[in-house]
């Protein structure tokens, strides 16, 4: 599989990655988590373009799609994502969303839902629940988030780009050996060209800083109930070692929404997709044939096309 990279104009160049797939099979667009692109969905989508197409943007102020003056808030970067559905994916999609994207995948289902004919979760920035987290994470996300930190921390010696993929892995993964080597060696390219970005930091911890403020217990409340009014089929995949996420988080979300379908992945990390492939891609099409039947036949373009000559 040869992923084409491509740009569209949303108010600003927004770079994407078009992995291809039939014609005529579902569209899934892939949304990825902080601080990641389009590249994390490079192992699991030659698993899946047998029968859909995927496509990848870079929301704002990640990946190859600078800020350039927009925002970089949760809001703000939901409202480019719909923007993306309707100019680039052309009607009715289901979007496969990790971290931060199932959080943003969540609300675009929740604010416009004649958009996403289904979802699919892979370890998703839930509302939070009491928990006991992981020390070492916290603490991490606590220093980016206070004011003047992360500034400080800027000057000491910045790591190699391969240092730094090692260490968000490390960080993400569980057992971070199980990420193909080529995929590890596209990310560590993005972050060489992302070095020569201004305010690439700044950008990182304004989009960290939203995250945490819409799951959060005091200002959380809109993200709760929009979780609640989403009526798609959806299903929830969820690394048992997730340490940014905790699966309780998981666990609470598919009870209060019985009609979600939730499969835990024992051993894995918060990045599934990137850790273990097969096995989400697995599930995955196991769904779409499935309680997901449903959204892959809305999100058929063919469908679309129907629906639209329809309406005129």
């Amino acid at each position: 599989m040869t992923k084409r990279s491509a740009w569209t104009d949303l108010g600003g160049p927004v770079h994407y990655l078009d992995f291809g797939g039939p014609a005529r099979g579902p569209v899934i667009v892939c949304v990825h988590g902080l601080g990641g692109s389009g590249l994390n969905w490079s192992a699991i989508a030659p698993l899946l373009t047998r029968h859909c197409r995927l496509i990848a943007p870079d929301l704002a102020g990640h990946g190859l799609t600078q800020s350039l003056g927009r925002r970089v808030d949760v809001a703000a970067n939901r409202e480019l994502l719909h923007r993306f559905i309707e100019s680039v994916a052309g009607g009715p999609v289901i979007l496969m969303g990790n971290s931060m994207g199932g959080m943003i995948s969540l609300l675009e289902a929740s604010a416009a839902p004649g958009t996403v004919a289904g979802l699919i979760l892979l370890d998703p920035a839930l509302p939070l629940v009491p928990t006991r987290l992981d020390l070492r994470v916290a603490a991490g996300f606590l220093l980016y988030a206070t004011p003047g930190v992360p500034r400080l921390m800027m000057g000491r010696r910045r790591p190699s780009p391969e240092e730094l993929v090692a260490g968000i892995l490390a960080a993400l993964c569980a057992d971070p050996s199980l990420v193909p080597p080529e995929v590890v060696a596209e990310h560590v390219e993005q972050v060489r060209q992302r070095a020569a970005f201004d305010g690439a930091e700044r950008d990182f911890t304004a989009a960290m800083r939203s995250v945490l403020a819409t799951a959060g217990y005091l200002r959380g409340t809109a993200y709760r109930r929009a979780v609640r009014s989403v009526r798609c089929p959806v299903l929830l995949l969820h690394g048992e070692r997730d340490r940014l996420v905790p699966v309780s988080a998981a666990r609470s979300a598919a009870a209060a929404n019985p009609s979600w379908s939730l499969i835990e992945l024992l051993g894995v990390g918060h990045v599934p997709q990137l850790e273990a492939p097969r096995e989400c891609a697995t599930a995955i099409t196991e769904w779409l044939a499935s309680d997901g039947k449903s959204a892959a036949a809305a999100a058929a373009p063919l469908h679309s096309l129907l629906l639209a000559r329809w309406a005129t």
